[in-house]
């Protein structure tokens, strides 16, 4: 009776286990809040942090930042689809804010308008210095980041990021323009703002996106397709921007598609596999020109690099193996904080024979991390065998 008594409590137990493990809640992101002098109100914000940001291996990362204006209807969204691109690698890590609204109207338009009925237009540049030199200087003070600041926004959201974008002066340096609201830039008014346009704003990146509006649509994609091309014609050499029209969408559906459009087109190439590696210059002169394109240095990913090495590693042709110790030593010296490139590099040394070398990327991998019990134990039994 006692033993059968024992088992119902053990088993009732497990289901109470399961239970509590069903209902454990999955987070995305975090609620904050900053009081903004510029704007003279509370403003809050949601974070999501990329998945390896607390790991151990990462702890020496820093990430880029993705603004999302209309947070309350684009954050959830996107902070998932960056966070599945990041993981496999088709774009970096980043860490996406999410903005609250509080007056679409005040905030995403740069220019005040009459109109019949009295209105708040016209605080985009004060929103904008809110984001520049209240919010992210916060959020770079309290997270890793890179200063490296990609800004999206859709509708009103996307006239911001375009005015943004044609700035003389911003700490942006990609946009994600999707479907813009340009009704208040008549052909004079756009004409006024292209020429004010400097080349700083061609050191950025724009991607443009236009919806389908139907009977509308004509109108609407004229206002993209004249703001795109007159930038473009005033571009010496190639511009650093794509525009795209989504047919099958329209303006209240396009958001999601055309942000993972703007994504990819920004970092186009990131994503390289390491089977379509063939040398470390063919690798070194894909990045670089990822950065010459974006004006910021996008290092070849370490999980990348490893990747390479390892599969070269493994090789019975030994020539090949040889070839895999210049990846883990490019990932050393672009990552010189990350204590698994020197762990890897150790690990290179070992299986080529280089016992002396082995030992001294091991040591300066547990220096790095004295919580590394896999350069410990190496290091121990190499110098052992010695």
């Amino acid at each position: 009776m006692l033993k059968n008594l024992l088992a119902l409590i053990i088993f009732l137990l497990g289901i109470h286990e399961v239970k509590s493990q069903e209902n454990e809640l999955i987070q995305i992101g975090s609620k904050h809040t900053l009081y903004s002098k510029i704007l003279e109100e509370e403003r809050a914000f949601w974070i999501s942090l990329p998945e390896s940001y607390s790991q151990e291996e990462s702890s020496y990362k820093t990430y880029p930042l993705l603004i999302v204006l209309d947070g309350n209807s684009f954050f959830h969204s996107i902070s998932s689809t960056v966070n599945y691109m990041g993981r496999i690698g088709r774009i970096p890590e980043m860490i996406v804010i999410g903005i609250q609204n509080v007056s679409r109207t005040r905030d995403f338009t740069p220019d005040k308008i009459v109109t019949t009925r009295e209105n708040d237009f016209g605080g985009g540049d004060n929103f904008l210095d809110f984001l520049e030199e209240e919010l992210i200087p916060n959020i770079d003070q309290e997270y890793r980041t890179a200063p490296y600041r990609i800004l999206f926004g859709h509708s009103l959201g996307g006239l911001l990021a375009t005015h943004a974008y044609m700035k003389e002066t911003t700490i942006f340096n990609s946009f994600i323009a999707i479907d813009p609201s340009f009704g208040s830039w008549d052909a004079a008014t756009m004409d006024k703002k292209l020429e004010a346009v400097t080349t700083n704003s061609f050191n950025r990146y724009l991607y443009l996106a236009t919806a389908n509006w139907g009977k509308r649509n004509i109108r609407n994609r004229d206002r993209h397709v004249r703001l795109f091309e007159s930038l473009n014609s005033k571009v010496e050499g190639e511009f650093a921007a794509s525009m795209e029209y989504f047919e099958n969408e329209d303006h209240s559906s396009v958001p999601i598609p055309a942000f993972h459009h703007g994504i990819s087109s920004i970092f186009e190439g990131y994503g390289i596999s390491y089977r379509d590696v063939d040398s470390l210059d063919q690798l070194t002169e894909h990045f670089e020109k990822i950065s010459h394109r974006l004006s910021w240095t996008f290092s070849p990913p370490e999980n990348l690099v490893n990747r390479i090495g390892y599969s070269r590693l493994q090789s019975r042709d030994e020539i090949e193996k040889s070839k895999s110790l210049e990846f883990f030593i490019l990932n050393t010296e672009n990552y010189p904080e990350s204590f698994n490139a020197f762990d890897s590099l150790g690990e290179a040394y070992e299986v080529v024979g280089n016992i002396e070398k082995a030992i001294a990327n091991y040591e300066t991998s547990l220096r790095l991390n004295p919580a590394n019990e896999h350069a410990r134990t190496r290091i121990e039994s190499l110098k052992k065998n010695q």
